[in-house]
Parts: C-alpha cells; sequence; structure tokens
C-alpha cells in the first residue's frame, strides 16, 4: 500500500507516481521506518549511483525499479542536479536517458593530465569527422552519395572506422540501382556529442554563418563541404 508520506520531499512538492501500480518494489521495505527526507534521501542515492555505474544513458524505467513506485524519477533527478550545481560534473539527459558528463570547461585540465578517461571517444580524423557530420545531417545516405558531396571518393575504411567507433550502423537499402546500404548514426552517437535527439544539431544556416560549413552547389547539385578547424580551412575538393 502506497504511503502519502514517502513520496513528499523536504521541499513539500508532491512526487506523482512512475511505475505501474502493483508493482512490487522490495528495495523499499527496509525504508518503511524512516522518516520522507532520509526515504527521499536514500532514493536520490540509489538514483544516482546507477547512473554513475551505468555505461550508457539510464531511462526511466530502468531507474524506476530501484525507487518507490510512487516516486518521480524526473523530480529526484532536479534535486540531484541541484545538489551537483557546483561540482565539476552533472548529470545531463542524453540518448534517451541520464548520465553523468563532466562540465566541459574543465576538458582542457583533463586533457593536460593526460590520465586515461572511462568514456573516453576515439580520435577521429579531419575527414572522418567531415563524414560522420555529413551522415548525421543526411542520414540515412550511401556511401556513393557521401562521396558526390565531398567531390571524392569515401572510402570503405573510413566507413569502417566510424562503425568500429559505434557512431555508425547500417540504415536501410537505398532503392537507387544496385539497392545499396545506407549509413545512420547510432545512439552512441547521440550521446558521445551529448545531445538527446537528431533535432539537437546544429542548424546548418547557422554553421554556415559562423564560418565553421560552406555549401556550394554546382551545375549537377553536388554539393562541396569545407570546414575550418584552428583557422585553417580543409577543402574536401
Amino acid at each position: 500500500m502506497a504511503e502519502p508520506d514517502a513520496v513528499k520531499p523536504p521541499h513539500g512538492k508532491r512526487r506523482t507516481g512512475q511505475a505501474k501500480a502493483g508493482d512490487e518494489y522490495l528495495l523499499d521495505r527496509e525504508l518503511v521506518d524512516l522518516p520522507p527526507e532520509l526515504r527521499w534521501r536514500e532514493w536520490m542515492l540509489r538514483v544516482e549511483a546507477v547512473i554513475f555505474a551505468a555505461a550508457e544513458p539510464v531511462g526511466r524505467e530502468t531507474l524506476a525499479r530501484v525507487v518507490s513506485k510512487d516516486c518521480s524519477v524526473d523530480l529526484l533527478i532536479d534535486d540531484l542536479r541541484a545538489e551537483l550545481r557546483d561540482r565539476p560534473y552533472e548529470i545531463v539527459f542524453a540518448a534517451g536517458g541520464w548520465q553523468h558528463r563532466t562540465h566541459s570547461r574543465f576538458a582542457v585540465s583533463i586533457r593536460a593530465s593526460q590520465a586515461p578517461t572511462r568514456s573516453a571517444a576515439p580520435a577521429l580524423s579531419d575527414f572522418e569527422a567531415m563524414v560522420l557530420m555529413a551522415i548525421a545531417y543526411f542520414q540515412p545516405i550511401t556511401r556513393g552519395d557521401l562521396s558526390k558531396i565531398f567531390g571524392k571518393e569515401v572510402s570503405r575504411d573510413t566507413i569502417a572506422s566510424l562503425r568500429n567507433a559505434n557512431f555508425l550502423a547500417s540504415g536501410p537499402r537505398s532503392p537507387t540501382p544496385g539497392a545499396p546500404y545506407t549509413y545512420v548514426t547510432t545512439k552512441h552517437f547521440l550521446t558521445a556529442f551529448g545531445m538527446e535527439t537528431l533535432r539537437d544539431l546544429p542548424d546548418i544556416e547557422a554553421l554556415e554563418d559562423a564560418g565553421l560549413l560552406i555549401k556550394r552547389a554546382e551545375q549537377d547539385e553536388t554539393s562541396f563541404v569545407e570546414v575550418r578547424a584552428e583557422g585553417e580551412a580543409i577543402s574536401t575538393e
């Protein structure tokens, strides 16, 4: 039987239910005699522990397994974020779940330390990064279409490197002659770049305005892409 006090944090906000009625949360039996504030604190610690230990973003349903059926995971996360406000790491929502992430302003310090990190992304060459960007914007897309975009062949080795980094997966076959495979980005791609969905990709026009991307349409409608890195233009022609 649900206990009304069990879902009230110290602030007095009502925590609405997140799990199916009738689910039995064995983990909560040991918390029955605790004051509401201590129960809420225990749920916060459990949720943070699961997120910290997970290799990928953790979804709401997974987190709901370790708290009361009447507890709002979203409001627990809000309280955790508030507590971490002055810490060098935070809890962010990405790719359909929550994960721990270091604040971007500490990236230089982390790189300078040369310490191995738990979630270090594979290093990509400039061209691999550009190909990945093109796939993200124009997916599903074939290797042949990528070659048209860049004005030169995009090799199988380049695609294999991005697949090995778990940034790409096979998409549907193209309806063009030969039915070649297309490529799409993965959930890991979203996680690695801190995005919840592909809608979080920067607007192409904004990239052009910032001088980071130049698209030129030729008479045959082939697009050429240039990006600027460290002040130098990298041409793909």
